[in-house]
């Protein structure tokens, strides 16, 4: 024991400090856990409480205005980066966006208990251009519920926890164990992704330049970015048309017989592109995807517009 409160008193506050502000900014790291474990050896006097709950409070505040400041000056871009670590990337800001408009103010202050939404809630507020005096005010009271609960459950039980609080010492290298498991399951899971692409049927690529021919010779081209319509600045090439990835069943848009129907989006390896384009060529549409994207496109110097007003999804602001 007397070992463990050495550690502790070495290395306690700024492992609990870090793994809060490490999930205040997205990265998977077991924050709860640090609090009950905390919570625990401040019951049994290996931390000092009053120190270990400001320290944990500012931590958490810090990492979620870094957070909202970021949603604030960089809108959807944020929230696309996030969301593809998301087991479901293309309804990820879907959903997170719909929870937080039809809740807003009342989910910041729960959001923390909310796995997905806790990181997704500060920059979705910044996006939202709440203020930010009213933003840190409902941060405050959520993050000072989520610290004191999962602390104060971990003081009241610090027997139950003493064989955790052993591995306190350890915590570091856990988080670190942690850290390469998750590099190993993202590698897998890049490999499985990779010997699935390679049994299915082959979707057509083409360069942008090739497309930009075609498309000036009377081509479609479709835009269907899961979570591009939301942002009133956003672009996209002329002349393309919205086809909403999420609703294809729904659609009733009359592809062309005889030409290739072009189809371009944002994400990691064109992935909602390739998506939609074997749902088209299951219904016999001919269709090839822009290799890069709207990205790709841009960097060629090829022309884009702005997406219309008509068209941008209408959401709600906080003022």
């Amino acid at each position: 024991m007397d070992s463990l409160i050495s550690s502790l008193a070495l290395h306690g506050y700024s492992i609990l400090f870090a793994a809060i502000f490490l999930e205040a900014v997205g990265l998977p790291v077991p924050a709860a856990l640090a609090l009950l474990i905390a919570g625990g050896a401040s019951a049994r006097g290996s931390m000092q409480g009053s120190y270990a709950l400001a320290g944990s409070l500012l931590a958490m505040l810090a990492g979620d205005t870094a957070m909202f400041l970021m949603g604030r000056y960089t809108g959807w871009w944020l929230l696309g980066i996030l969301c593809r670590i998301s087991l479901n990337p293309e309804s990820c800001i879907l959903r997170s966006a719909d929870a937080f408009y039809r809740r807003g103010r009342t989910l910041l202050v729960m959001a923390k208990f909310v796995p997905g939404i806790n990181t997704m809630a500060p920059p979705l507020a910044g996006c939202m251009n709440m203020r930010l005096v009213s933003f840190l005010g409902l941060d405050l009271a959520g993050a000072a519920l989520y610290i004191i609960a999962f602390f104060g459950v971990g003081f009241a039980f610090s027997d139950a926890l003493e064989a955790v609080t052993r591995g306190y010492q350890m915590f570091g290298h856990m988080m670190g164990l942690v850290v390469i498991a998750l590099a190993a399951g993202y590698l897998a899971f890049q490999v499985w992704l990779w010997i699935r692409e390679r049994t299915r049927v082959a979707v057509p690529f083409a360069i942008p330049a090739e497309a930009a021919i075609e498309i000036a010779s009377g081509a479609y081209i479709y835009d269907v970015r899961s979570h591009g319509y939301f942002d009133a600045r956003a672009t996209r090439i002329q002349g393309s048309r919205r086809l909403n990835p999420n609703a294809l069943h729904r659609s009733d848009e009359a592809f062309p017989t005889g030409q290739v129907a072009y189809l371009y989006c944002t994400c990691v390896r064109e992935a909602t592109s390739v998506r939609v384009a074997r749902e088209l060529q299951k219904n016999g549409v001919r269709v090839a995807v822009i290799r890069g994207g709207l990205r790709a496109w841009t960097k060629a110097g090829l022309p884009v517009e702005p997406v219309p007003l008509a068209e941008i999804a209408a959401l709600p602001v906080f003022g």
